[in-house]
């Protein structure tokens, strides 16, 4: 799997928020009282649980930020599928920048990973289907960017990163303009021709008053799958389709055999457990 992790100018300050966050108003004094300065060491990063590996571009810069002598090798890049107790990384130099760091490098890998993981187990279900796996604006604040890279990392697709890049009706924008037609009037008019629109619908006969306004996609909201499937001929590829809303994985497959475009999930990031992931010093 090929994969851009989102460039360190846009993941460092976030990094360095976490690191302050954690280091306080005195740093590691734990590491500072028994570490010497000077003292090397070197350690494994391992995955205790089986998954998708994600994390180890922001590990390293995390590392570097704490002190740019330790050295962080990668042995399975991010997108890697492993078994538990792989090492899947190994850090060297200065130890005390090894210790200071591990915490959040850890914390890192292990929410990643999980997202990515989670995101793989569903892509296995529904990309046979024809169907593509997306995430949400459902995310931990100020994590979005990396969580929306792990759902790469997983073979899923991303949604709107934020309000500002796509507009997306939902039922209350539809209510403060009084209809699904008027709101759609409002943003077309409002917008340049690079930015689409979604609209979120509830009702097939909704779905209808949205065909005649020229949206470019239509979230189908809560639909199960017979509603979906009539949704998807009333449609008829005029507009991308999207079903979201109590989606399981056990009903994900028939939700995806429906003939919808993609299937948003807000549990790919908001319900993810963290991998176990581990960092024990060696030699």
């Amino acid at each position: 799997m090929t994969l851009s992790a989102p460039h360190p100018l846009i993941i460092e300050p976030l990094l360095r928020d976490a690191l302050r966050e954690d280091m306080g108003r005195a740093g590691d004094i734990t590491t500072d009282a028994i570490a010497p300065p000077g003292m090397t060491a070197r350690a494994e990063v391992k995955l205790r649980k089986a998954g998708r590996v994600c994390g180890l571009p922001m590990a390293e810069l995390v590392f570097r930020l704490v002190d740019p002598a330790v050295v962080f090798d990668i042995h399975y890049p991010d997108g890697s599928d492993v078994d538990p107790g792989t090492t899947v990384a190994t850090v060297s130099g200065p130890a005390r920048g090894i210790l200071t760091g591990e915490r959040v490098a850890l914390n890192l890998l292990g929410r990643l990973s999980a997202i990515a993981t989670n995101t793989r187990q569903c892509v296995a279900i529904a990309k046979p289907l024809g169907c593509d796996i997306a995430c949400t604006r459902k995310t931990t604040p100020g994590l979005r960017v990396l969580e929306k890279y792990a759902v790469r990392t997983g073979g899923g697709t991303n949604h709107r990163f934020g309000l500002d890049d796509a507009v997306l009706i939902k039922d209350n924008h539809i209510a403060v303009a009084g209809g699904i037609t008027e709101a759609v009037r409002r943003a077309k008019s409002s917008l340049g021709h690079m930015v689409k629109i979604e609209v979120e619908v509830d009702t097939l006969d909704q779905l209808r008053e949205l065909l005649a306004t020229g949206a470019d996609a239509v979230l189908l909201d809560n639909m199960g799958p017979d509603q979906l499937r009539e949704a998807v001929a009333l449609v008829a590829g005029r507009m991308t389709t999207e079903a979201s809303g109590g989606v399981t994985l056990d009903n994900l497959a028939a939700i995806a055999a429906s003939g919808v475009n993609l299937v948003s999930l807000g549990f790919l990031t908001h319900s993810a457990k963290s991998l176990d992931v581990g960092l024990d010093f060696i030699g």
